[in-house]
């Protein structure tokens, strides 16, 4: 847990992590009933609570969503991924692959493309030199904005660039699943948060990118600072209170650069320090009414829900130690303490158990392994949850059972 001892925590707001598991939950629309999710713009809403829906793996990305609207199904989430009222498919938070709204897609550019970039992973001989790397990316945004509307598969987009550069960037410097792939794929990435890609749509089994302008007549990045600040303040919205280090680690960025930025932006009142049972984190400076409700008011979080690996809200909440209280850590964290390889069940705001889904056509095996005895209360709730899955997966025949997980990570 990250604490700042230099803080007076004896004066100033104040709140208790029940209430915090309790915003949190209420803000990712984990809590209660939510409206059906239909239209692109409802989808949007949702992934913009999240900030991003880790998407990797689509039908995880989707049963996400799918967790926080009201009867809505697969088919809302692919269809928001048309159009601009809806989802673009890109690279956001440490690199990955997220869903996010496309409305939003100036600020994240913005944000993403403000980032310092460091030496890379790759060995000196292999990497993007600066300059190289400039030409890669202009050469993407070249290729895209003049391609079809269908966009290119990553082959015709690197004979693009190869053609725009010269052999170097062609050159098998990296290594991949089963092979090596071609030096310019490394500006992948950086052309993302610069806006020159997003995905577009699958072309059979290949993945496409497109030039978001395409999708978004207009669509230029956002200034930095304006976007820094609205990125932050949407994190700590959905994640708060958190510290700077929290924030890099969820981001994928410096945690010095981190700290500066949000000393910055609490030395010009956009952010201010609150104390969570003597550990210290930031809100946003207007986001203060439920913090200065005082623990005897909280709200007393309930909510009993099954999540995805990957779910934005397992990845980007902290500290560990108290979202994976006692057993869960071992059971449900990485060896390495990465969050999100496991999908969870969460009981009141805090990692409870794993489980995990079999699925064959329309019938599906769920098998939960809660980490303590349900009351029959909470029971009801697994069954509900358990219901609401399978309508989202369309799937005529679920049968659950209460017992051990043996599947792995990602499985």
């Amino acid at each position: 847990m990250d604490i700042d001892t230099d803080i007076d925590t004896t004066a100033g707001p104040h709140l208790s992590w029940r209430q915090v598991w309790t915003r949190r939950m209420a803000r990712h629309g984990l809590t209660g009933a939510s409206p059906a999710t239909a239209e692109p713009s409802r989808v949007a809403d949702i992934v913009a609570a999240m900030c991003g829906a880790h998407a990797q793996v689509m039908s995880a990305a989707e049963l996400s969503i799918g967790a926080r609207s009201g009867g809505g199904t697969r088919a809302d989430v692919r269809a928001a991924l048309r159009g601009p009222d809806g989802l673009v498919k890109t690279f956001g938070p440490r690199g990955t692959v997220h869903l996010l709204p496309a409305r939003d897609l100036p600020m994240w550019t913005g944000a993403l493309s403000a980032l310092p970039s460091g030496p890379g992973a790759m060995p000196k001989g292999s990497r993007l030199t600066d300059e190289q790397a400039e030409q890669v990316v202009e050469a993407i945004a070249v290729a895209l904005e003049d391609a079809a509307d269908d966009g290119l598969t990553v082959e015709e987009l690197g004979d693009a660039v190869v053609g725009a550069t010269g052999p170097w960037a062609g050159d098998l410097v990296i290594p991949a699943f089963q092979g090596m792939w071609p030096r310019w794929r490394q500006a992948l990435v950086p052309a993302a948060r610069r806006g020159a890609l997003c995905f577009g749509p699958d072309r059979g089994r290949k993945a496409t990118y497109v030039s978001p302008r395409r999708r978004l007549p207009g669509f230029r990045p956002a200034p930095a600072d304006e976007a820094l600040g609205a990125l932050v303040e949407r994190y700590l919205y959905a994640y708060g209170p958190a510290t700077p280090r929290q924030f890099a680690q969820w981001l994928g960025a410096p945690a010095p650069w981190a700290a500066t930025l949000f000393d910055k932006l609490t030395a010009d009142g956009s952010l201010r320090q609150i104390d969570v049972e003597g550990s210290t984190g930031w809100l946003g400076a207007s986001d203060d009414g439920e913090a200065d409700q005082g623990p005897q008011r909280a709200a007393p979080a309930t909510a009993l829900r099954l999540l995805p690996y990957f779910d934005a809200y397992v990845v980007g909440c902290h500290p560990r130690d108290r979202l994976f209280p006692g057993p869960a850590a071992a059971r449900a964290l990485s060896r390495t303490g990465q969050a999100g390889n496991y999908p969870v069940l969460l009981i009141d705001g805090t990692v409870a158990g794993v489980w995990h889904l079999r699925r064959s056509g329309r019938k599906a095996d769920l098998t939960v392994e809660p980490l303590a005895p349900l009351s029959a209360a909470r029971r009801r709730a697994l069954d509900k949850e358990a219901a609401r899955i399978g309508t989202f997966l369309d799937v005529t025949d679920l049968r659950l059972t209460i017992g051990t997980v043996t599947a792995g990570q990602h499985a």
